[in-house]
């Protein structure tokens, strides 16, 4: 073919293009914190916890998790209000209990900078500048020994 790409090029192309996106979303993320509370589970994922058993139960040689997250979507959309309301309550209380968690982290990270802010204002500036004089000074000895 004359002035047509061959299909090794474009796939080539298109690599370059998915690396490109993927690095600069992750670059933009902020660190997590470990001591963040996690999310409560909605409704369909609490009712998703006693369906894998149920289901490993009757079906002990299925290996697949795309089989058991097909089969319980199905069987959630199959459910009556009436029979979704145990599971919508525990979503309701596991979500209080989030807030109330995430309320008290907030007041601990609120808390927590406050307290670096006051031990940052508490040294004098002599002091700080006291600090910096002898960084100076290590480096001269470290440059004089090596003389």
């Amino acid at each position: 073919m004359k002035g047509g790409k061959s299909k090794t090029e474009t796939k080539n192309t298109k690599l370059a293009v998915n690396k490109k996106g993927k690095a600069g979303a992750k670059s933009g993320k902020a660190a997590k914190d470990p001591n963040m509370p996690k999310r409560p589970a909605s409704a369909f994922f609490v009712f998703m916890e006693e369906f894998r058993e149920t289901f490993k139960k009757d079906h002990p040689k299925n290996k697949s998790v795309a089989v058991v997250g097909k089969a319980g979507g199905d069987k959630w959309k199959s459910l009556s209000e009436a029979e979704k309301a145990p599971y919508v309550a525990k979503a309701v209380k596991r979500k209080a209990e989030y807030e109330k968690n995430m309320k008290a982290y907030n007041k601990r990270q609120a808390e927590g900078t406050k307290e670096e802010e006051e031990v940052e204002s508490e040294k004098s500036m002599s002091e700080v500048n006291d600090e910096d004089d002898e960084e100076e000074g290590s480096e001269e000895v470290r440059w004089n020994d090596t003389v």
